[in-house]
């Protein structure tokens, strides 16, 4: 017996032109979760679209936005462009959090200026690491920096101490994952991984997919 979620992709993919195919298996091949982004309580929606954009851009497959002090806040500014691609997993309780991308084997990285970060040219790219960015004013919250395993910071040079968060973000992961895809390490998803992406990617993509689904289980008696 075919399994039920193969029958149902491959009647997606027949609703998909062999540019758009070819397209979703090139951009998947790129895709990486040995780096994910953690944004905490980010206050400008504006911001959080643009880190979105960023993952999007460098092929970072998640993006966790905590927001336990401001509410949901986000969907309407989201609602728009790189939501279709990169996964937005949404926690509203940032200790929890943690422990999650713990559980994933993430390290804990903490971006800030201060303390005795590790310069980003210096960082280490051969282990998982979850990129935590905070509030616009006032950073990181003390129990993100009190769980992290280290800290890292952009090398600057003028009077200015920080940078937008969507700035940093753009520049801190167009220099890992550049760095990550010039090893041998193995940061590609998997096959697995691969399927359940490009099936919420084509059900993101496809015209009135609910109709075309329900109709097609409806059909198959699934």
């Amino acid at each position: 017996m075919n399994n039920p979620d193969q029958l149902l992709f491959d009647h997606l993919q027949g609703y998909l032109t062999d540019r758009r195919k070819a397209l979703f298996k090139e951009v998947l091949s790129k895709r990486t979760r040995h780096f994910t982004v953690v944004t905490e309580d980010v206050y400008q929606l504006h911001n959080t679209s643009a880190v979105m954009r960023t993952c999007d851009v460098f092929g970072i497959q998640d993006l966790y936005v905590v927001e336990e002090k401001l509410g949901k806040r986000i969907d309407r500014e989201i609602a728009m462009g790189a939501q279709k691609w990169v996964t937005l997993e949404r926690r509203n309780n940032i200790k929890e959090c943690i422990a999650e991308l713990q559980q994933k084997d993430y390290q804990i990285i903490a971006t800030t200026p201060h303390n005795e970060s590790t310069l980003l040219h210096d960082f280490d790219v051969s282990q998982k690491a979850a990129f935590f960015f905070g509030k616009e004013l006032d950073g990181l919250s003390d129990a993100v920096l009190e769980k992290a395993n280290g800290f890292l910071k952009i090398p600057m040079y003028g009077f200015t101490e920080s940078l937008n968060i969507s700035v940093s973000a753009a520049i801190i992961l167009q220099d890992v994952v550049t760095r990550l895809k010039q090893t041998d390490i193995p940061w590609q998803l998997s096959s697995a991984e691969k399927f359940e992406i490009e099936m919420e990617w084509m059900k993101r993509t496809i015209k009135s997919q609910r109709e075309i689904i329900e109709r097609f289980q409806q059909d198959k008696k699934l």
